[in-house]
């Protein structure tokens, strides 16, 4: 197993609408998509690009989402994850197993439409981490 580029950072926030325009208007952000709904996994995303990664905005779309139970405990919204890109999410998986890390469930289809799954923030230093299979066509 082989780090992978940083392919974004995951920030939770109670109001997409209001993240974008701080993401514009203070951090002078120009590529900016648009948000959609991913009801699967209880989130509304935008992906803000940056020239070296993506942030990840995720809001969520209602109280059974994991990111209202992180809002109630971060009202204002932070940092989430991050997220590493692989170039086999199955031996990815199977590694981070080998080394005893907790998987947070089968990988799934995330925002980027590519495998994806999370590893348990104590078993990461703290962080809760994000491994997508890279996607393709991608030039990395």
């Amino acid at each position: 197993m082989k780090l992978g580029r940083l392919n974004h950072v995951g920030v939770a926030t109670p109001s997409i609408e209001a993240s974008i325009a701080f993401w514009r208007d203070v951090m002078g952000a120009q590529d900016i998509r648009a948000p959609f709904d991913m009801p699967a996994q209880g989130v509304r995303v935008c992906f803000v690009d940056t020239p070296n990664g993506q942030i990840e905005l995720i809001e969520p779309l209602g109280e059974a989402s994991p990111i209202h139970s992180f809002l109630a405990k971060n009202p204002a919204g932070g940092q989430h994850h991050l997220c590493f890109e692989v170039p086999d999410i199955r031996a990815a998986k199977a590694w981070f197993e080998g080394q005893g890390k907790r998987v947070l469930g089968e990988p799934r289809i995330g925002a980027h439409g590519t495998l994806i799954f999370f590893l348990h923030p104590a078993d990461m230093g703290g962080v809760l981490t994000e491994i997508m299979e890279t996607p393709e066509g991608e030039g990395h």
